[in-house]
Parts: C-alpha cells; sequence; structure tokens
C-alpha cells in the first residue's frame, strides 16, 4: 500500500465519519474530530467521562496526520502514518465497528421525467497477508455486478469519480439482483483465493530455505546431546513459528454500489 493511497484512504475515512478536513496538503491532513471518532481512536475515557457527569461542552481533538514525511515541514507537527503503523491499524480496524458494510446510491442527474434504473453492484475489500518470518500485505478491492456477473478489480477506485449517498435519487429505480449477495460473496471470496494461490511462490521458497539454514544451526548446536533437552523442542517451534509460510484473508469490508448501467473496463 503506497503513502498516496494511505493519504487518500485517510481523507475517505475521515470525511465519511463526520470529521472535518481542515488541511490537505500532499505531504500531511489535519483533521477535526467528530465526538464520535474522538472517543473512538484518541483514548479519553475519563475526559469524556468527565463532561458526562459534568454536562460540559466537548472539545473534540484536532489531530493531524504526516503521510509524506521526506517532504513534509520540518517544524510540521504531527503522527507520521505509514503500512503497518499501529495508527493505521487502529483506523483499519475501526472500519468494522463504523461502516463494516454500507448500501450507497449513485447520485444521477434529472433527465425530465424518465426513470433511470440503477444496478446492484456488491464490493469486497479484503487483505491478503503473505507472512513468513517477513510479510507482505495487498489490498484487494472486488466488485461484482449482481445482475450480470461481471468481476470488476480495483472496484473502489473505479468508483472515486461518482457521488454516492445513502438515499435513492429521485426518479431512480433499483433493479432487483439476479445473483443473491450470499452467492455474490462467494464467487468473490474465490477470486481473492485464485490471486493468492497463483502469487510467485518464491517468498515461500526464500523462507523455507533461511528456516532449514537456522534449523540446521539449532541441530548443531545440540548434536552432542543423546537427549535433546526442552529447549531444543521450545527453540524448534519458535522456528516454525517464525519461518512457516502462511497466507491470511481478511476482510476489512464491504457494500452494495446501486450505479447507472455501464461497463468497467
Amino acid at each position: 500500500m503506497q503513502q498516496q493511497q494511505i493519504h487518500n484512504f485517510l481523507e475517505r475515512y475521515f470525511i465519511a465519519n463526520d470529521s472535518s478536513v481542515l488541511e490537505n496538503s500532499s505531504t500531511h491532513l489535519t483533521i477535526q474530530l467528530s465526538i464520535e471518532l474522538d472517543k473512538l481512536l484518541m483514548n479519553r475515557p475519563f475526559y469524556w467521562h468527565y463532561l458526562e457527569k459534568t454536562g460540559g461542552t466537548p472539545n473534540p481533538m484536532q489531530v493531524t496526520f504526516i503521510t509524506d514525511k521526506a517532504n513534509a515541514p520540518e517544524d510540521l507537527r504531527g503522527e507520521p502514518i505509514h503500512f503497518g503503523s499501529p495508527r493505521l491499524h487502529q483506523l483499519f480496524a475501526s472500519t468494522r465497528t463504523l461502516g463494516g458494510f454500507i448500501r450507497l446510491y449513485e447520485q444521477v442527474p434529472i433527465q425530465g421525467h424518465t426513470s433511470t434504473p440503477l444496478q446492484p453492484w456488491l464490493c469486497l475489500n479484503t487483505k491478503v497477508s503473505f507472512q513468513c518470518d517477513r510479510k507482505k500485505d495487498v489490498i484487494l478491492s472486488l466488485g461484482l455486478n449482481l445482475i450480470h456477473g461481471q468481476i470488476v478489480p480495483g472496484f473502489y477506485d473505479s468508483i472515486q469519480g461518482k457521488q454516492l449517498k445513502s438515499t435513492i435519487p429521485d426518479y431512480c429505480f433499483t433493479l432487483s439482483p439476479l445473483i443473491t449477495p450470499k452467492s455474490g460473496i462467494i464467487r468473490l471470496q474465490k477470486m481473492v483465493q485464485t490471486y493468492a494461490e497463483n502469487e510467485d511462490s518464491t517468498w515461500a521458497e526464500d523462507a523455507m530455505n533461511r528456516w532449514g539454514a537456522d534449523l540446521a544451526l539449532l541441530e548443531k548446536f545440540y548434536e552432542e546431546y543423546d537427549e535433546k533437552p526442552e529447549s531444543y523442542e521450545l527453540e524448534k517451534q519458535a522456528l516454525t513459528e517464525q519461518y512457516e509460510p502462511k497466507i491470511i484473508v481478511e476482510i476489512i469490508n464491504g457494500g452494495i454500489f446501486y450505479l447507472q448501467q455501464q461497463v468497467f473496463h
């Protein structure tokens, strides 16, 4: 996940959760948090408990996130954020609480009294983690048309230019899906599985080689023992946990998007 993608995610995340973007440069974002996000992210339970007891005026915090530390002003005060940082992990996790699933409608211009049909698209955003003693995370955003079955990779980026709201616009109606959301999720999960299975296996092979080399050193260290002590088994298990290649798939969030008929390329 590139820094620009992180910057875009932060901007969308805070706007979607009623937090104003006070500054938005190529290197950082300054956010006026909403009360809900202050409570969720800033770990100030005693402050909010005191306000609730006294009936005081809430004063949610302003925060600055630096997304390009190398080019940011030297005197800029804020929190650097990058893929893998605890804060970004916290924001990803919070999306489950704030909006694990959404339903949005494309806002289309009114053309006389002509009604416009909106087609249902199922979107699933997932994180695929390739883990051994090293780790690589890949974010996949897949969209499935629930009428004709087209699957669009990078779906979230494809709809960025659209105006989407939680209410259906005037003179529009939704088409009933021919593919159920449950069936659609199964299709998209199979796509994610195929992606993971087709990933170049060099990363796993290299991990196995490093694992074998460290295991050989361990065996050499204990070769004089006729009966291996408990420490040997513990160290061997630690090597297994450290090096064993595994792929972990995690659903970040998803939603149904009702869009005008069109073809994604």
